[in-house]
């Protein structure tokens, strides 16, 4: 018997990353981790950064770096609307490294020069980077 299916498609500002049908995925909202089945019920909320970690029909997993953007869920169809897509083999990891340590160092800049909540985003999409990378590595 077949695994029940959805279509999703995750497009970023740039291009298509991936279009097929997915057994499941779990994406970071902004309420919190999401997991959606076929037949989950309509749902639109924004993304955080975070990753999509999808489980295609043929089961294969994918791990997908998302920031920013929103998620709509409906019947038959996810959609996934980001401002930013990436593979996760794609990340360059040096510049993930460096990105984390500018913005943890930012954010103890005592100087009162420093805007947090732009500090703060960037340590989230940083770390949200080297999280996938290191699901990258564990799958390979």
């Amino acid at each position: 018997m077949a695994a029940m299916t959805v279509q999703l498609d995750v497009v970023s500002a740039e291009k298509q990353i991936f279009s097929g049908l997915v057994q499941s995925l779990q994406v970071s909202g902004e309420a919190g981790e999401l997991g959606v089945m076929p037949g989950h019920a309509p749902l639109l909320t924004s993304i955080k950064p975070g990753m999509v970690r999808l489980v295609k029909q043929n089961g294969e997993e994918e791990v997908i770096f998302l920031s920013g953007g929103i998620l709509e869920v409906q019947p038959t169809t996810v959609n996934i609307l980001a401002d930013v897509a990436i593979r996760g083999g794609d990340l360059d990891e040096e510049a993930a490294v460096e990105a984390k340590r500018l913005a943890e160092e930012n954010m103890n800049n005592k100087s009162g020069d420093i805007d947090y909540a732009t500090a703060a985003k960037q340590l989230a999409t940083a770390v949200a980077q080297l999280r996938v990378l290191e699901m990258v590595r564990k799958k390979g």
